[in-house]
């Protein structure tokens, strides 16, 4: 048992509780783990494309990557996350017995309340949605989106009466307002509450390790859940549902499937119970019988109907990042910032210097441009951002520290060199966020502008789900000639600090790069 478990794991907060706790019971069987966040696509490579390999899962691709890199060796997810195919190379490993699969009605505090009234209700999934129209159609569901702590804030500053959570992840946070309801009448996503254990299908230490965490009864009952999903799906976007219940005294399995049209107006049931023993089919023949009632006809409708989201990205992106997104998305672009770089005197580079600051890939490529023929001496380097650490280490030197963003970056800095001097090479629109934080901590600071932010506003003529900023500029820029419709979704806490100058609804990704913006892309409007 010498071997180092790496546990991967996103980087939520509901995620990365998953992740201890299979660390957890892992180290009560005498295992050694570790913890590793795994940050975005964009900063993991991989040699195959990534539909070569079968990656599809929006929740799910950048664990399976690291999975296949060997970055880690087990990836931990919530099964309902999972697709049903799993890529070639991973298995599911173990599932953890389930600690619970009902959902959830969160209660607006500030808003009266009667469940029977015209209530305006907030859920983005089309499960929950139809689900919830279908029982009480005089309600109006609208769409909400983001982590779980960030969706019951919204809840409670809003003007809906509430919305619909997955219970297991409010109880696993200790976040479960005492104003709400178990909605046992609700079908959950085929399995909810369930936390899965993926390896790599050749590493035997580790699935023998994983093995011991698996709980059987759970095992059963979430498989008929998934081949009833995988039966319908094929490409369905149409809301399903699925539960299988073991009876522990009898050992008969009790199964509930449904199938709904998007607005809630038609719906399919299938109720099946049978032996413990025959559960390897069960799941298959009620899909079946939803499919023969008309779930066909349903499921050809809904495609057709399906939800198409546009986007407005402030910045060009490459076709290999925009064919990495689900069909029903569409993509509008344009530069809403020009970058001139500027010339850095000679006398600046020529010199030793003890402690310089780059928080961006412009700054760096403004100094390889004013210094093909110098030898730059900078013995500090401390920057801003995975890829422009990258870029510094391949033409300049080595980095000693960088951070995901200059707020982070400066109170290290305040940390490790209070009273000394930095050099802080910039934007000509440079945020006063990281200088005033090293100002207050006796830490001066000669900036040199080395490239020139120049906005080029551009007015919209159709109106957007969201609009996909990559700096502060970016939005100013926008802001000049256009409306804040729909949301705003950011590269980075001081580009989504901006927005919240103008836009309601702002959400971050993260991390700080192009790939992890595209990945809250997908995120908050996927499919299903």
């Amino acid at each position: 048992m010498s071997r180092i478990i790496n546990i991967g794991t996103r980087k939520s907060k509901l995620a990365l509780w998953q992740a201890n706790e299979v660390k957890s019971q892992l180290e009560n069987y005498g295992f050694q783990c570790k913890i590793v966040p795994i940050l975005s696509q964009g900063d993991l490579n991989l040699d195959r494309p990534l539909h070569e390999l079968g990656i599809t899962g929006i929740f799910t691709k950048t664990l399976d990557i690291a999975l296949l890199n060997k970055d880690i060796d087990v990836a931990v997810h919530s099964l309902k996350d999972v697709p049903t195919k799993l890529p070639d190379g991973i298995i599911q490993s173990a599932v953890l017995e389930r600690s619970g699969f009902s959902d959830v009605f969160v209660i607006n505090e500030k808003k009266d309340f009667d469940i029977n009234s015209k209530t305006i209700i907030a859920t983005g999934s089309l499960r929950r949605r139809a689900q919830w129209l279908n029982k009480y159609p005089q309600s109006r569901v609208i769409d909400l989106r983001g982590n779980v702590n960030t969706r019951l804030k919204k809840i409670q500053e809003g003007n809906c009466n509430g919305g619909v959570f997955a219970e297991a992840g409010l109880e696993r946070l200790g976040i479960k307002p005492n104003k709400s309801i178990t909605l046992s009448w609700m079908v959950p996503a085929p399995g909810q509450g369930v936390i899965m254990l993926a390896a790599r299908e050749d590493d035997d230490f580790i699935n023998k390790a994983c093995n011991v965490l698996n709980h059987f009864k759970t095992q059963v009952s979430s498989s008929i859940e998934r081949d009833f999903l995988r039966k319908l799906e094929g490409g369905c976007t149409a809301p399903i549902g699925a539960l299988a219940q073991i009876d522990n005294i009898s050992e008969n399995i009790k199964f509930q499937g449904i199938l709904l049209s998007r607005d809630g107006i038609s719906k399919l049931t299938v109720e099946m119970t049978c032996e413990l023993k025959k559960y390897k089919s069960l799941g298959d023949k009620c899909a079946t019988i939803i499919l023969n009632k008309g779930g066909k006809d349903l499921i050809e409708k809904d495609q057709k109907a399906g939800s198409k989201y546009t986007f407005y990205s402030t910045k060009k992106l490459s076709l290999k990042q925009k064919n990495e997104l689900p069909e029903n998305i569409s993509f509008k672009e344009n530069d809403f910032i020009n970058i001139s770089f500027l010339d850095i005197q000679e006398g600046i580079l020529k010199k030793k210097i003890k402690n310089v600051i780059i928080t961006s890939k412009n700054s760096v490529e403004s100094i390889l441009r004013s210094s093909k023929s110098i030898n730059i001496d900078f013995e500090n380097i401390f920057c801003v951002g995975l890829k422009t650490k990258d870029l510094i280490e391949e033409n300049i030197g080595k980095v000693n520290l960088w951070r995901e963003n200059s707020k982070e970056l400066a109170s290290e800095l305040a940390r490790i060199i209070p009273g000394q001097a930095v050099t802080y090479f910039c934007s000509d629109m440079r945020l006063d966020t990281l200088p005033a934080l090293l100002r207050e901590n006796s830490i001066a600071i000669e900036e040199i502008k080395s490239y020139s932010t120049i906005f080029a506003p551009s007015p919209l003529n159709q109106k957007f789900s969201a609009v996909l900023f990559f700096s502060p500029s970016a939005v100013k820029s926008f802001m000049e000639v256009n409306e804040a419709i729909g949301s705003a979704l950011c590269i980075g806490e001081e580009t989504a600090s901006e927005a919240k100058n103008y836009f309601k609804d702002v959400q971050t990704a993260d991390s700080p790069n192009t790939s992890s913006l595209l990945e809250l892309v997908s995120l908050n409007f996927r499919k299903n």
